[in-house]
């Protein structure tokens, strides 16, 4: 079926009321049909690493507990792997899924920068690199929709923090912008074709992304090609009218009529053009027409259990290895250590959180492979507080083992969506642990478990780390199976572990303030950064450590046509055991007029390798390879000079390279002058900071300034209102209402910090999404017109029907 032609013919059947009540959801989680039509409503529901539909408990806030489903790694572990066919496998394992839950599109996944190592979301996102954010996002995307399930890439765009989400403005400018935040979804929907795209809660440069007409037309449409569907995330809508005109096709959740009711006013009265709604409708139609006629199809959850261990097991990232104490032998006396090897952190709190089919541990699977271990919990489960005893006891069992063990890492309560991080730490109890028992026993290994860098003020003093991130339901084989030496570690990081948090260039602008985030790093984001100001890390992008050694050799350029060369590199396993290298391309331009970090990743293959086997890795180097974005030409331009093309093992590996000779386009020459004037982008100090006046010359404009206090308006969070008399009414119902939903049976304890850092800071219109119905867009005002102290003109508006 031509999905788009039918989608076209049942709109032109339609009335106005009907093609704008497509516009919105039919509740939390699903569309709207329209019967006559034939169309009927299909369900929409969280991912993004596994599917999270809600059971028949369901509340209106999409937080009760969910059906089971197989909780496969995270993105910040699946994108160690650099392994696109091991995401593919996995996509389609979830779209399988999916059409068993009769579910059409799962929410993800996500393609958002890891800008910060403190956001509190970065363990559902894949890399601080967009090549690769964009190429693992892509392989998951085909394999969903290999299965006629839809996908929803997120949060388009500029969404890189917890604090402030809904309201907060992204101040970028135009080069960071396209370079670092655009890139990783222009090659997820170039390549794969999502059904859908989310557009993120936040504003970007004054403007909020569902009302966002260059974002979400210019660019993705008219730019990239998209085609498909634009939803908004949960509660992200500013003003409706405005979004239908910006190309956002699809509010979610359900917050009433009233929205409907304002686009068919606004077409009636001439402020909106029917053919931009008929647009938004073929769209929804189209994406309902897709999915309508799924049927149920079970799949065995044995096989995707087996799956996410796999996944698991190639994502996994060896840190350190001295004087090759991994793997370890069954022969060993081994002391685990630590109570995440019996109750694992395998996912992240939040939207994303799954019910998983089943769940092992590192414990039970060491004893099940025959290992001789013994047990210690080292800290309290539920406290952060050190318990000596505890570590007492655990040092008595290192010294009587030949080797400790130790699980360590952030739990649930350290790292959620809905609120970031404040440091690097680790809990004090876990660092104390891993001080105590490294003097009971030298031969200790930590295992770590979180979704972000950490610091690991003990890095030095353990013989061995491995580096887990969430690895999903079957961590736990997987971890005993990388210990015991059945599987060789081949993931590499995604991104880079600086020293401190003030090593990182986004440090002193992070998170901003509730009003705005100033992005004045621009381009120097991760190891981009890093390698330019010649800053150490602890563990750069792109390392990872294997039980066996390979030999890189025979580099080669071939030149295929205009801007156009396919490189190839021999690798060799030069080892004793089979295992997988990850090859890194990167292009270094070696004299830039303008500003360019010193290496950007342009390639990657995974090759599995036989002891003694060899394997050629190839690449193909095209114009964007070599490109930059240039805002005075609105465009993406090739500056000429000579490249230097590497082959890595990490961004500070380099182990072959060859130079290249391009022709470029001579538009840097536009940027020049500017860029002279911009000599702290040009130094990049350590730790990074930049002038105010330098970071306006690279926006072109100042920075916005925002009022505080009076007057409110809809999109003012509940924060600001809190201390007025309506708002202390609003903040302390929304209070009891958080509370009795925390009391209701199938509700996850682990979400309630997210729903308390989400109360304040949503803005007032969010008031309809969380009434259940009780609030409408003149409620809304009215409550804005009282705390604007307008009482009889609040009042009114209550009034209102």
């Amino acid at each position: 079926m031509n999905y788009k032609s039918k989608a076209k013919e049942l709109v032109s059947q339609m009335t106005l009321e009907e093609k704008a009540s497509l516009c919105s959801g039919k509740d939390f989680w699903n569309l709207k049909g329209i019967e006559r039509l034939g169309l009927k409503p299909v369900m929409v529901t969280d991912g993004p690493h596994g599917l999270r539909k809600q059971a028949a408990s369901s509340d209106h806030l999409g937080l009760n507990d969910s059906v089971p489903a197989t909780c496969f790694p995270a993105a910040s572990a699946t994108a160690c792997s650099f392994d696109r066919d091991l995401l593919k496998e996995m996509g389609k394992a979830m779209g399988e899924e999916c059409i068993a839950e009769e579910v059409a599109t799962i929410l993800g996944p996500g393609a958002n920068i890891k800008r910060s190592p403190l956001c509190g979301r970065n363990f559902e996102y894949f890399s601080e690199d967009p090549y690769l954010t964009g190429e693992m996002a892509a392989a998951l995307i085909e394999g969903i929709q290999s299965k006629n399930v839809g996908t929803s890439l997120k949060h388009f765009a500029v969404n890189n923090q917890e604090a402030s989400r809904m309201t907060v403005d992204s101040v970028v400018d135009e080069r960071a912008f396209r370079e670092i935040y655009l890139t990783g979804f222009e090659i997820a929907v170039k390549k794969a074709k999502p059904w859908t795209v989310m557009c993120s809660y936040n504003k970007i440069n004054g403007t909020y992304a569902s009302d966002n007409s260059y974002l979400l037309t210019d660019i993705l449409r008219k730019e990239w090609g998209f085609d498909g569907l634009v939803v908004s995330d949960w509660g992200a809508v500013n003003d409706r009218v405005e979004g239908v005109k910006a190309g956002m096709d699809l509010e979610m959740p359900a917050t009433g009529t009233d929205n409907d009711e304002a686009v068919v006013a606004a077409v009636k009265n001439g402020l909106l053009k029917e053919e931009l709604l008929d647009q938004n409708a073929i769209r929804v139609t189209e994406l309902i027409l897709r999915t309508q006629d799924n049927k149920p199809v079970p799949y065995r959850p044995e096989d995707h259990d087996e799956l996410a261990r796999k996944v698991a097991e190639n994502s996994a990232v060896l840190l350190k290895n001295e004087n090759d104490i991994l793997p370890l032998t069954k022969k060993q006396k081994i002391a685990v250590i630590g109570t995440m090897a019996k109750d694992p952190r395998y996912q992240g709190s939040g939207s994303s959180k799954i019910h998983p089919t089943s769940l092992d541990n590192a414990f039970e699977a060491l004893k099940a492979a025959g290992a001789d271990i013994q047990y210690a919990p080292g800290y309290p489960s539920d406290s952060r507080q050190v318990d000596q005893g505890l570590i007492d006891e655990a040092c008595r069992l290192a010294a009587s083992s030949d080797v400790a063990v130790i699980f360590s890492g952030l739990p649930d309560e350290y790292e959620s969506e809905g609120f970031d991080r404040t440091s690097l730490d680790i809990p004090d109890s876990h660092n104390q642990l891993i001080h105590a028992v490294v003097k009971a026993n030298k031969n200790t290994i930590v295992v770590l478990q979180c979704g972000s860098p950490i610091n690991m003020p003990w890095k030095d003093e353990v013989k061995g780390i491995l580096l887990m991130y969430l690895a999903g339901q079957a961590g736990g084989r997987a971890t005993a199976n990388l210990l015991l030496g059945e599987v060789n570690p081949s993931g590499k990081l995604p991104e880079s572990y600086p020293y401190t948090l003030e090593d990182n260039p986004s440090a002193m602008y992070f998170p901003g303030n509730p009003k705005s985030v100033q992005y004045r790093e621009s381009i120097f984001v991760g190891y981009r950064y890093y390698d330019t100001a010649k800053k150490e890390v602890v563990y750069p992008f792109g390392y990872g450590l294997s039980y066996t050694t390979f030999e890189y050799s025979n580099m080669k350029l071939e030149e295929l046509g205009p801007m156009s060369w396919k490189v190839s590199i021999d690798v060799k396993n030069t080892g004793s055991m089979a295992g997988a290298e990850i090859v890194q391309l990167y292009i270094h331009c070696k004299k830039s007029a303008i500003l360019r970090a010193e290496k950007e990743l342009k390639g990657f293959q995974k090759l599995f390798l036989e002891p003694g086997e060899q394997k050629t890795a190839e690449f193909i180097l095209e114009h964007r390879s070599f490109a930059y974005y240039n805002p005075k030409a609105s465009d993406w331009c090739v500056e000429g000079g000579k490249y230097e093309i590497m082959a890595a093992a990490s961004s500070a590996d380099i182990r072959l390279s060859q130079e290249l000779m391009i022709e470029g386009d001579g538009k840097e020459q536009l940027l020049v002058e500017d860029y002279k004037e911009l000599p702290q982008y040009r130094t990049l100090s350590k730790p990074f900071r930049v002038d105010t006046s330098q970071f306006e010359k690279l926006l072109g404009h100042n920075i916005p300034t925002y009022p505080n206090g009076r007057p409110y308006t809809a999109s003012s969070p509940m924060e600001d209102i809190k201390d007025t008399f309506i708002g202390k009414i609003m903040v302390k119902q929304l209070q009891k209402g958080m509370q009795d939903l925390a009391g209701q049976d199938g509700f996850d304890p682990s979400m309630l910090r997210m729903m308390q850092a989400m109360l304040m800071e949503a803005p007032i219109r969010s008031l309809k999404m969380f009434s259940q119905g009780a609030f409408n867009n003149n409620k809304v005002e009215g409550v804005v017109a009282m705390a604007n102290r307008k009482f009889f003109k609040g009042i009114r508006y209550m009034l209102k029907k």
